[in-house]
């Protein structure tokens, strides 16, 4: 009525895609660093819903790998890139989120306490997989960073092996996207 604005919820949804956007510019150099330094294949994901999808994609050019294709809609039941996205949900998307999970409660609680997350034929039989957070510059937790390969390299503590590369690149991301917040 007087002719004044005023800034509404839309503005903040608009600068998180925009943030996003930046993720995924960031997102093809980091994958392929860490896919040559790891030799498997690395993937980031995002949550949507009940589902976490494959947004970019850095894939083992030979060799026995665990191919996923970027937009691939996963569960959010099993594999360590779920148990990320799960481990700093609010209590109750996390419950919900444990119905029928191939994981607990207890299990989330040590990815918090470490940083990273490892599953060992928990999506597929015979393929392991790390997985280390994405921050956005507020600290939410936007996207989970993961290698993923057959149990024969991976072993049966991949995390071991694989969690500093896979740390170091999920802070690569979050760096990326704080930098470009300032």
């Amino acid at each position: 009525m007087q002719g004044r604005f005023v800034l509404g919820p839309r503005l903040s949804e608009l600068a998180a895609a925009a943030g996003e956007d930046r993720l995924l510019a960031a997102a093809g150099p980091v994958l392929a660093r860490l896919r040559d330094i790891t030799g498997e294949s690395a993937q980031l994901w995002r949550r949507q819903g009940e589902f976490r999808v494959c947004v970019a994609a850095a894939e083992r050019p030979s060799g026995l790998r665990d191919t996923i294709p970027v937009g691939s809609q996963l569960t959010m039941r099993a594999g360590s890139a779920a148990q990320i996205l799960l481990a700093w949900e609010d209590p109750e998307k996390m419950h919900r989120g444990l119905q029928n999970a191939a994981f607990s409660a207890t299990a989330l609680a040590g990815i918090r306490r470490r940083g990273w997350a490892q599953s060992v034929g928990e999506r597929e039989q015979g393929v392991a997989s790390v997985s280390a957070p994405v921050r956005s510059p507020s600290g939410k937790i936007i996207a989970a960073v993961s290698v993923s390969g057959p149990l024969e390299r991976l072993s049966r503590q991949p995390g071991r092996m694989h969690a500093p590369a896979v740390l170091a690149a999920a802070e690569r991301l979050s760096e990326s996207l704080r930098r470009a917040a300032e």
